[in-house]
């Protein structure tokens, strides 16, 4: 159940292929990391995903639910199910971390509510029980443009969690973010998965990070995906063909090993032989 399947997925900016005929299928509770370097459509393919894009071509499943289909209140029942988690965090910095949380229920109260901040007390106590799960319900009257990057990528996960989702789409969410910050809200992505059993779609730019967290990596290169597996079947020469002049660093810090295991798709054999 809760299985995400992209068939031939595309999308076209004017002259510009970002998405290119993209095939995928997620299962209900893995946390998939989504891997390349900047342009080669990750970020764009999350948003097809989330519909804040409309596909050229393709379709998404989601169960029985034609996703590309969706229009209106189903629409918006789709994006509730299927959160967003954004590199820019996009909270309110004026107002309090309480506040932005609760923000995450707009879709499912009525639009005074939040005109008026005349939440209701249960959705208050869950607002603050999930800040406290991500240790952040000390800060629940605190302005969010006082707090650190991190603490604001961690108030804007919750915001999410309090849609109730099936499924987390995490767009570079550490991007900004200093390593120990990293950890934090990698750490809360990975017990997301792993307590709620929640799906997480997560790109991300650092393969060392990837093979950490994710339990399979999907690799893009040009708009396709090139390979698909877990993190130990990913070579040094796919590595390679996955971030090119950039490979060199990666593999520093990533510890690569070679392994018959994964998916090497047709596309990437030509970027392997060389």
């Amino acid at each position: 159940m809760n299985t995400l399947v992209i068939q031939t997925l595309s999308k076209r900016f004017g002259s510009t292929l970002a998405v290119d005929g993209v095939s995928l299928s997620v299962a209900g509770g893995e946390f998939v990391g989504i891997i390349g370097r900047s342009g080669a459509g990750k970020s764009t393919l999350l948003r097809l995903i989330n519909r804040l894009n409309e596909p050229t071509d393709g379709s998404v499943r989601f169960d029985a639910t034609q996703v590309t289909a969706l229009e209106g209140r189903a629409l918006r029942e789709w994006r509730r199910d299927c959160a967003m988690v954004f590199q820019q965090f996009n909270l309110v910095g004026r107002l309090d971390v309480l506040t932005n949380v609760l923000m995450g229920r707009l879709t499912s109260v009525p639009t005074w509510r939040a005109l008026l901040n005349a939440w209701s007390q249960a959705d208050k106590l869950a607002a603050l029980e999930t800040l406290d799960r991500f240790g952040m319900a000390d800060f629940a009257a605190q302005r969010c443009d006082q707090l650190s990057g991190g603490q604001q990528q961690r108030v804007a996960i919750c915001r999410a969690l309090m849609q109730q989702p099936k499924i987390i789409l995490a767009d570079e969410p550490i991007a900004s973010l200093d390593p120990r910050n990293t950890q934090l809200v990698m750490d809360a992505l990975a017990a997301i998965n792993r307590d709620l059993g929640i799906t997480v779609l997560c790109n991300l730019h650092s393969l060392d990070i990837a093979r950490s967290y994710c339990q399979r990596l999907v690799g893009m290169t040009a708009g396709r995906i090139v390979f698909d597996g877990v993190p130990a079947a990913l070579t040094e020469n796919m590595v390679r063909a996955l971030y090119g002049v950039e490979a060199i660093g990666v593999q520093a810090t990533a510890g690569v090993h070679d392994s018959p295991k994964g998916v090497v798709l047709p596309f990437a054999k030509a970027a392997l032989a060389h």
